[in-house]
């Protein structure tokens, strides 16, 4: 198939790296074509704008950083929905606003477009293996015909329901996470002030009743204070926010959401924004110790 992807970060440079070991010709956008200079070489073709891409794609896939950049690239006569050919299928893998996912359906179908929303979780890890979780909200025909190429970068991909449920979906996702990474580094910090090894922690509870994956994933680059972005820190305090922002509009309140979000606007404002949301440590070290001892 004819696809254009938009958005080659840190997870979108290996997801086009799967569409094209699957034998699909691939355009792509980004606004730094430097970063992208690997898939070029791999055999992607670069195109100068979103409408560009979307004229020349038979399904166009997107993945941004915030919902400001979603609407950036769907909407205006340079866009997607506006250059994107009748029958067209637009997939925004974006985690993003569940209103914003119900808006571009609602504009794509007008034009003869089909969208869905399909948010995915796994960071780096499960992009580069082809892992990642998959959560798909809009109508289930194009959810069907366009599995074969989620199948290439997913490993457990669920369709939830109408558009804006792939988004909602998220949101729970997210809210799990928010309270485990703040687990994760409270056991650390535990395992320090015990006079435990927390490789050797690690090892005991990583395959039980604890485990998770941010246990596996994550724990060990605390202990090597490894903080290079697998999921970057500004992007989850966005996910938190749209999380917090959906539970105020349905009546709920969510203690961990919100403490979690209070630590890493936190952990923001002193620098880390750019680093990975493991270095959430470092705020419970600055907390907790006299100085950083995981080393």
């Amino acid at each position: 198939m004819k696809v254009g992807f938009i958005g080659t970060g840190v997870m979108g440079n290996s997801l086009v790296k799967h569409l094209l070991e699957g034998g699909h010709t691939v355009s792509i956008y980004t606004r730094t074509a430097s970063k992208a200079a690997n898939l070029l070489e791999a055999g992607a073709t670069w195109k100068e704008s979103p409408g560009l891409l979307a004229a020349d794609a038979e399904v166009i896939f997107t993945m941004v950083g915030y919902p400001s950049d979603v609407e950036e690239i769907y909407f205006g006569d340079n866009g997607i929905i506006e250059n994107a050919k009748e029958g067209t299928v637009l997939v925004d893998l974006t985690t993003s606003k569940p209103e914003l996912a119900r808006t571009i359906f609602e504009a794509a179908r007008k034009k003869g477009v089909s969208a869905l929303d399909a948010p995915v979780s796994g960071g780096d890890i499960g992009a580069r293996n082809g892992l990642l979780s998959i959560m798909v909200g809009g109508e289930q025909d194009t959810f069907k015909s366009i599995q074969p190429l989620l199948d290439l970068f997913g490993g457990n991909i669920v369709y939830q329901g109408p558009a804006g449920s792939g988004q909602h979906t998220k949101m729970c996702n997210q809210i799990i996470i928010a309270s485990n990474m703040m687990g994760v580094c409270e056991s650390m910090i535990y395992a320090l002030k015990a006079g435990l090894d927390p490789e050797s922690v690690l090892l005991s509870i990583s395959s039980g009743a604890a485990g998770s994956w941010s246990l596996s994933n994550l724990a060990p680059k605390m202990i090597s204070r490894n903080f290079e972005p697998g999921f970057y820190i500004k992007h989850f305090i966005k996910d938190m926010r749209i999380a917090a922002e959906e539970a105020e509009i349905m009546g709920l309140e969510l203690p961990s959401l919100q403490l979690s979000l209070q630590l890493f606007e936190s952990l923001a404002e002193r620098g880390f924004q750019d680093k990975g949301t493991q270095a959430l440590i470092v705020e419970y070290e600055e907390n907790n110790m006299e100085k950083p001892e995981i080393s």
